[in-house]
């Protein structure tokens, strides 16, 4: 089965962080945005524009090696 990295999401200014109930929220600080998969034992680590990151983040392909396939994370670091 071919998986694909999922489109990112990106984040939005609001004038109050208050939140609906249920809703949760992650505060954007300045840095790297990147999308991991793992699936069938490649990892791929790419910015939200998909330029490829691995080589630069040796330490953080070698962590998602240890996901179960077909995981998938976006994060900011």
């Amino acid at each position: 089965m071919t998986w694909t990295l999922p489109e990112p999401m990106l984040s939005s200014p609001v004038p109050e962080p208050r939140l609906r109930p249920g809703w949760a929220a992650e505060l954007k600080w300045d840095g790297f945005r990147a999308l991991v998969s793992a699936d069938s034992g490649k990892v791929a680590l790419r910015s939200r524009r998909g330029t490829e990151m691995g080589l630069a983040l040796p330490e953080i392909v070698a962590g998602a090696a240890q996901l179960p396939d077909a995981t998938a994370l976006d994060g900011a670091m």
